[in-house]
């Protein structure tokens, strides 16, 4: 029996990347021999052990066979006699398809240190094709490793290109578009997840709301960039520099999806697509059953963001509007969130990057100064039921427009 560092540990060592964790091939071995030793068994779909002192996982060497479209249908085959080799082989890339021996030296047959040297994404065997979910992985680790000049092979996009066209992306449960999605977002430059589905067609298939976006034009004075498609992925990459948090980046991404179905005869000019956007935004998260926390905060960043930029010139009423409409006196944190995704926004413009958003500390203000009416006050003064609701809602206006007249902005 002899195990083996295998897949990312291997290839972030090379790499230079502090490792997060380490997955372990045994071969030569039986599940008998493991629980023998004190390992635990976690796989169902095939032998996965956790070792007893270090907790770290080790999976009896495989292979694997194509059995039905999709995902899912694969027959799985583990075995003393199955070799390294074999088990590195089913592995989607060959920057992953490396292992070390206890004594650190590299098993690599399939060329991965010189595609990690090349800086390339190349897929190991024609056996990349059974499974699609390889295609969301590849349009992830390209989103991980843009900032190191890591790019797509060309038979790799050309092999995923096919994919797409024989439907295979078309079997992706839901459920696994949004767990590799939700990881991409978190990664340094998630806009290149979505450039990579985009070049390989799947990005229509997954994401249609998003693909219509290209090619519809905006008007270039506030869009330099012109392109709705572009600015979304300008805006993702401002998100970003913003914020860590994947629904912020979410939230970026999926502001303007309206703009997809603007009529051609009112183009380049985007009127009400703000609503339009919100609704788009809903249809994608049921499809994809993307969490509550992403939808609501994407859908506020939707349908708010056009009169959240207005902030200089809006009355005080258009801002108490958004502040309840957004939940934001119950919800400050979210709202917080909804501010930095504006500010994405703003910035994601072609010559706009570096532009200051003033927009978002004068809503601050504008909350900060409504949490300063006394809500205790208005209660221990008598009113009651609709009288209360009104009485707050009136000290709030005119607490914003004292606010106002402070910063010298606004409207009556």
């Amino acid at each position: 029996m002899e195990s083996w560092l295998v897949g990312g540990a291997v290839r972030d060592r090379l790499l230079g990347i502090p490792l997060k964790d380490r997955d372990w091939v045994v071969t030569g071995a039986t599940p008998e021999n493991l629980l023998q030793q004190g390992f635990k068994p976690v796989g169902s779909d095939f032998p996965v052990f956790l070792h007893p002192q270090t907790g770290e996982e080790y999976a009896l060497a495989r292979t694997e066979r194509k059995t039905a479209k999709g995902y899912h249908g694969f027959q799985f085959h583990a075995a003393p006699d199955v070799t390294l080799a074999e088990d590195l082989a089913r592995r989607d890339l060959t920057i992953n398809a490396m292992a070390q021996d206890e004594n650190g030296n590299l098993i690599d047959p399939y060329g991965g240190q010189s595609d990690l040297q090349d800086r390339l994404l190349r897929h190991v065997s024609p056996a990349f094709a059974e499974d699609p979910v390889r295609i969301l992985r590849v349009a992830r680790f390209a989103a991980r490793f843009a900032p190191l000049g890591f790019r797509v092979a060309d038979e790799t996009q050309h092999l995923m290109q096919t994919m797409v066209a024989a439907g295979e992306v078309d079997a992706l449960v839901p459920e696994r578009v949004w767990q590799e999605t939700v990881r991409a977002l978190a990664e340094p430059a998630p806009e290149r997840f979505f450039e990579v589905l985009r070049e390989c067609g799947a990005l229509k298939v997954l994401f249609p709301e998003i693909d219509r976006l290209f090619g519809v034009p905006q008007p270039s004075q506030h869009h330099p960039e012109i392109d709705c498609g572009i600015h979304t992925l300008l805006v993702l990459r401002q998100a970003v520099l913003l914020s860590d948090a994947p629904e912020v980046r979410f939230a970026a991404l999926t502001h303007d999806l309206g703009k997809g179905l603007t009529p051609a005869e009112i183009l380049p000019s985007h009127h009400g697509h703000e609503a339009l956007s919100r609704q788009l935004v809903t249809q994608l998260c049921e499809r994809l059953k993307i969490p509550t926390r992403f939808r609501e905060l994407a859908e506020h960043v939707a349908e708010q963001h056009g009169r959240i930029h207005k902030a200089l010139e809006l009355r005080p009423q258009t801002f108490l509007n958004v502040l309840e409409s957004t939940d934001a006196f119950r919800k400050p944190e979210r709202f917080a969130q909804i501010l930095l995704a504006c500010e994405a926004d703003a910035r994601g413009r072609l010559g706009f990057e570096d532009r200051v958003y003033p927009q978002a500390d004068i809503f601050r203000q504008m909350l900060a100064a409504c949490q300063q009416v006394d809500v205790k006050a208005v209660v221990q003064a008598g009113f009651q039921g609709v009288q209360i609701r009104e009485q707050l809602h009136s000290r709030r206006v005119h607490a914003i427009r004292e606010m106002q007249r402070h910063l010298d902005i606004g409207g009556e």
